[in-house]
């Protein structure tokens, strides 16, 4: 049984601070459509993308510079069999200087191969993570699913 959580990770020339401040700013990366604060311990927020996916996180660790984990407490993917296939999962971000660079390693502990959203979760991670966080860090600019 294959159980690997999804991961990827990035190396950039910008501080923690600044990853740190960039992933809390979650609207600038994730989506426009973000319900409550993404910025402080404890918080929690909502996501919603058109019909398809609605979940709720919880931050549960904010280490500044170092850390932030989101626990998925509710979620809806409306493309899948499984409805609930988020729920219970944590969404992790560490943030490790090496040198003068700061790698940013994101994993989703729950989002494995054998669940049926993983091709298209995965994927999407990949851009918002991937590409539009990534942006965010680097150039003060990300690409966020827009308002509808």
């Amino acid at each position: 049984m294959n159980t690997k959580d999804y991961t990827t990770s990035f190396t950039m020339d910008q501080s923690p601070e600044e990853v740190f401040d960039a992933i809390s700013n979650v609207r600038r990366w994730w989506s426009e459509e973000i319900d409550g604060d993404t910025d402080r311990l404890g918080a929690e927020f909502r996501f919603h993308h058109k019909d398809q996916h609605r979940s709720t996180q919880k931050i549960t660790e904010f280490v500044p510079g170092k850390r932030v984990v989101w626990h998925v407490v509710d979620g809806q993917i409306n493309f899948v069999k499984d409805k609930t296939e988020w729920d219970g999962t944590d969404i992790v971000f560490e943030i490790i200087r090496k040198g003068d660079q700061t790698e940013l390693r994101f994993t989703h502990v729950g989002l494995v191969p054998m669940i049926e959203c993983y091709g298209g979760c995965s994927g999407a991670w990949g851009i918002y993570v991937g590409q539009s966080l990534r942006k965010l860090i680097t150039t003060g600019n990300g690409d966020p699913a827009r308002k509808e």
